[in-house]
């Protein structure tokens, strides 16, 4: 064969070899900036880090999260302002999304399934000492003596801020259960107030908050420990909170059965166990099946983000902290991210 051929067929392969290569290497998400929104709780912070950091192994630049409130969230997403967050709480925020929000945005994934429990919880020692099992336990004087931090005549209940989608749960269960005249709503910022329930637990008081997880809250307050979860009187269907719920999750759902910490063996704490999901714009997901398949995969330990969250709770909440403490994740978990990746990158394809 002549020479020179040779040397021109070499180069061509060559060519080949090294355009295939840096199309094997090409990312599907490569060239598409990304607007992400965060929940403003502290296990929201660790979730987003988490599916950010699996956005950028495919290539996407993602920007630094927008942190709002749910209502505010649901609305941009829906007109397209931002593409997408992983801070869903289903089916709690089904009150809270717009009209029309099916028509331009989706819910889809599982990040946690099942293991986001809410409700009340109070110190075991006065849970026992006054037999407390209930919200309706609140109505009776000796109960709400003990916390009464203001000697207003009323229960101090630590809730949630407002915009949270249990703050309003919580003053429509008040309601609902008649119990504005024996129970008082704290609602500070959750940390302060968290902390607050905490000193006053270890000065031998008693305590009396709302809770739910993946959450610090209950590592620091243990469950069956320090503290006991509490029922609700009864599953009201006719209650605007709860039918949200029911009519997503069923009746049955109400109930958790063998809930460590639990007061009952059958415990109604007034919310399903729920599932941590993605929002997305339906726009941004038809045009980046990569991402959308990535969303559906993603799962991760309720104790993980738990410790995650207890870090952040305790001072490494700067945003290169919790980016270490995702990345050490991933790192931890190599191989289901790998299998994530690729079935990812697959769908792109």
């Amino acid at each position: 064969m002549n020479k020179k051929l040779i040397i021109v067929i070499g180069m061509i392969v060559g060519l080949l070899v090294t355009g295939l290569a840096g199309f094997a290497a090409q990312k599907p998400g490569e060239g598409v900036t990304v607007t992400v929104g965060r929940a403003t709780w502290q296990s929201a912070k660790p979730v987003e880090a988490v599916t950010t950091l699996l956005m950028e192994r495919l290539g996407y630049d993602v920007k630094p999260p927008k942190s709002m409130s749910n209502p505010i969230f649901y609305q941009s997403l829906a007109l397209g302002d931002l593409d997408y967050w992983p801070n869903v709480w289903w089916p709690l925020h089904a009150p809270q999304l717009p009209d029309d929000f099916e028509e331009s945005a989706s819910i889809l994934g599982r990040i946690v399934k099942n293991g986001a429990i809410q409700g009340f919880l109070v110190d075991k020692k006065t849970a026992e000492k006054f037999n407390i099992v209930s919200l309706t336990d609140f109505k009776r004087p000796e109960v709400i003596e003990a916390f009464d931090y203001d000697g207003n005549g009323k229960a101090n209940l630590g809730a949630c801020p407002p915009g949270w989608g249990c703050e309003e749960a919580i003053k429509r269960m008040l309601d609902t259960y008649n119990l504005r005249d024996y129970i008082e709503p704290a609602k500070p910022g959750y940390s302060a107030m968290f902390a607050d329930r905490k000193t006053r637990y270890e000065k031998g008081d008693s305590v009396f908050y709302y809770t739910w997880t993946p959450n610090y809250t209950v590592l620091q307050l243990e469950p069956g420990k320090d503290v006991v979860w509490i029922n609700t009187p009864y599953i009201d269907p006719t209650n605007e909170a709860q039918e949200a719920v029911i009519s997503q999750a069923g009746v049955g759902a109400m109930v958790i059965h063998n809930l460590k910490g639990a007061v009952t063996e059958y415990i109604h704490t007034g919310w399903p166990p729920g599932d941590i999901r993605f929002a997305a714009n339906d726009k941004f997901l038809d045009n980046n099946p990569a991402a959308k398949k990535l969303m559906e995969l993603v799962e991760i330990p309720m104790e993980d983000l738990n410790e995650m969250t207890r870090r952040i709770s305790e001072g490494e909440d700067e945003r290169a902290d919790v980016l270490g403490m995702a990345e050490t994740w991933l790192q931890e978990n190599n191989d289901k991210v790998q299998s994530w990746l690729e079935e990812a990158t697959a769908a792109a394809e």
